[in-house]
C-alpha cells in the first residue's frame, strides 16, 4: 500500500461545548450528526483496504462485508475518516457493534451476515496521489461529495448543514435514531490528527438513581482503600433493582473519603442484596449485573462491595442504551430527600423517535 497519507493516522477530535455554537464566531461552521459507533480511518489502495480504529488498531478483519462494499464503491485510491455502525431496525445499536470484535473468524463471518455493519464517511484525507489534509474543511467536504457521488448502502455520506437552526433541530430529533448529538467543524480548518479542532454538542440529562454498591480503584490497597466507581440502579415496573451504570470521576482525596463515608451502608451478606442472586453466574446476565463475567471482562476483577440500597444520588447522563446509561454517569449531588423505591425508569426522558434510514439518506 502506497498512499499520500499512510497509516497510522490518529483522527481529528472534538471538544465538548454547551449548546449549538454561533457559526459567525468561528468564521463559519458545518454541522453534522454525531454518530454512535467506532471511529474509523479507511485506507484504500487498489485491491487493498485497511480499517483503523481511533487508537490506530486494525479493524479490517472484523468487518469483511464493509471491506467488500468499499472495494466496490469507493474511489480506487483514497483515505477517508468516518464511523462504523450497526443498525437494528431504525436505530443504531452500539452493543451489537461491540459484538463484532471477536477472535474467531467463523463468528466474525456469522455476525457479518446476522448484524451487518455500515460505514458513514465525513471527511476525505487523500484522493489519488493528493493529500488533502492541509486543505480547509470546506474544500475537503466538496471533494468528498464528488468522490462519493452515487455511493450506496452500506456506505453512506453524512448529512451536513451550515444552518445553526437546522443543526439544533437535528440535535432534538435525531436522538431517536440512536445518534449521539451534533458535531460542528470550522469550515476553514485543515485536518489536524489527534487535535480537538471540532466541537461536539451532546445530550445531557439528570436522573435520581439508587446507590447499590461500589468497586475499588485499581490503585487501591488494604492500607489505603480508594473507591473506583459507584454502582447505580433503578427500579423497574416489577420492583426489581436493575443495574443501570456507574459513576466514576472522583479525585484521589474524594475516593478515600467515599470508602469511609459508605462503610455504614455495607450489606452483611451478598445473598441479601438485590443483585446477590447473580453472584455465582459464570457469564454476564442480560442486565450486566456487577460481579458477573463475560468474554469482554475475562480475567478482570469484577467483584464489588454491596451496599444496602438506601441512598439516592443525582447523576448527569447523555443517553440510554436499552435499560442502561450508554456512558459513565457524572455525579451531581446526594439526594437525601428521595425515597430509593421512587427512583424508577419513568423519570427518564424519552427521545423523539426518528427513522435512521431518513438520517442516512438525508431526507426529512
Amino acid at each position: 500500500m502506497r498512499l499520500p497519507v499512510m497509516p497510522p493516522v490518529q483522527p481529528m477530535l472534538a471538544k465538548s461545548v454547551k449548546g449549538i455554537p454561533d457559526p459567525t464566531k468561528f468564521g463559519g461552521l458545518a454541522f453534522e450528526p454525531k454518530w454512535d459507533g467506532f471511529r474509523c480511518i479507511v485506507f484504500r489502495d487498489g485491491d487493498e483496504v485497511e480499517l483503523a480504529s481511533r487508537n490506530t488498531k486494525p479493524l479490517t478483519r472484523y468487518f469483511p462485508e464493509v471491506v467488500a462494499a468499499m472495494l466496490e464503491g469507493l474511489p480506487h485510491r483514497c483515505v477517508l475518516d468516518g464511523e462504523l455502525f450497526v443498525a437494528v431496525g431504525d436505530r443504531l445499536e452500539f452493543e451489537r457493534l461491540q459484538e463484532r470484535i471477536h477472535p474467531a473468524d467463523s463468528r466474525v463471518r456469522m455476525l457479518a451476515e446476522a448484524t451487518p455493519a455500515g460505514f458513514v464517511a465525513f471527511d476525505l484525507l487523500a484522493l489519488g496521489d493528493e493529500s488533502l489534509m492541509a486543505e480547509p474543511f470546506a474544500v475537503r467536504r466538496q471533494r468528498l461529495e464528488a468522490a462519493l457521488d452515487g455511493v450506496r448502502p452500506p456506505l453512506h455520506l453524512t448529512r451536513i448543514t451550515t444552518d445553526a437552526a437546522e443543526a439544533g433541530d437535528w440535535f432534538e430529533r435525531f436522538e431517536g435514531a440512536g445518534l449521539d448529538g451534533v458535531v460542528a467543524k470550522p469550515m476553514s480548518a485543515p485536518y489536524q490528527p489527534n487535535t480537538r479542532t471540532m466541537l461536539k454538542i451532546k445530550h445531557e440529562r439528570t436522573a435520581d438513581v439508587v446507590l447499590a454498591g461500589y468497586r475499588l480503584h485499581k490503585t487501591s490497597t488494604e492500607a489505603n482503600p480508594l473507591l473506583g466507581s459507584l454502582l447505580l440502579g433503578l427500579y423497574d415496573d416489577q420492583g426489581r433493582l436493575q443495574h443501570v451504570g456507574v459513576s466514576a470521576s472522583f479525585t484521589a482525596k474524594r475516593r478515600a473519603e467515599l470508602v469511609e463515608e459508605l462503610q455504614p451502608l455495607r450489606a452483611e451478606e451478598l445473598s441479601e442484596h438485590p443483585w446477590g442472586e447473580w453472584s455465582e453466574w459464570a457469564v454476564a446476565n442480560p442486565d450486566r449485573v456487577p460481579g458477573t463475567q463475560s468474554r469482554w471482562s475475562a480475567g478482570k476483577d469484577l467483584s464489588f462491595v454491596p451496599l444496602r440500597p438506601e441512598r439516592v444520588l443525582e447523576v448527569g447522563y447523555d443517553h440510554m442504551e436499552g435499560s442502561r446509561f450508554r456512558h459513565t454517569a457524572q455525579f451531581k449531588r446526594w439526594r437525601p430527600d428521595r425515597d430509593p423505591h421512587s427512583c424508577g425508569y419513568e423519570q427518564l426522558e424519552e427521545p423523539v423517535s426518528y427513522d435512521l434510514a431518513a438520517v442516512l439518506g438525508g431526507q426529512d
